[in-house]
């Protein structure tokens, strides 16, 4: 019941959060798409599907076995649409471009290879890649991203429920 009901919250902040895309043009889910190929979505579908409870651990494992059989290409296809009504193109392609540097790919490491922390805390970046994380163009971006950060996960959770129940 108490999921139940984060679940609902979250996904109520999450809809207050819309960047307000209701029409993505090509040029948005391509960049939507890019964002998610550099993020490596497909290891955030694993964390999701890892993280939610099942009825059994063969239940889990059926799940997981799916999960991990997965094209990363298939993942990123099918969240780029939903994920380009999240975002603008802007913070897509900024985003994307952060998640291709040293810094950002640092990041991604201990986002999914770390153990689990009470207190999770960011690698520290080098100075040259923190004057990067003060341009205007990088903070903007990350702001509505942050603010949107919940409804991408949610989106993930979206289309892992429909892997599950696909045959």
């Amino acid at each position: 019941m108490k999921s139940l009901i984060a679940l609902l919250i979250s996904t109520m902040l999450a809809g207050a959060a819309h960047a307000a895309t209701p029409n993505p043009t090509p040029d948005d889910v391509k960049a939507a798409h890019d964002l998610l190929a550099s993020m490596q979505a497909e290891k955030m579908m694993r964390m999701t599907a890892g993280m939610s409870k099942y009825a059994s651990p063969e239940q889990r494992k059926q799940v997981m076995d799916k999960v991990i059989n997965l094209q990363p290409e298939f993942v990123y296809t099918r969240l780029a649409t939903p994920v380009a009504k999240l975002l603008s193109k802007d913070t897509a392609l900024e985003m994307t471009r952060f998640y291709q540097s040293s810094y950002g790919k640092k990041v991604l490491h201990d986002t999914y290879n770390s153990s689990a922390q009470m207190y999770p805390s960011a690698p520290k970046p080098t100075p040259a890649e923190q004057a990067e994380l003060k341009k205007p163009a990088y903070i903007k971006a990350d702001q509505e991203f942050k603010a949107n950060e919940s409804a991408i996960h949610h989106e993930t959770f979206v289309l892992l429920k429909e892997i599950i129940s696909s045959k």
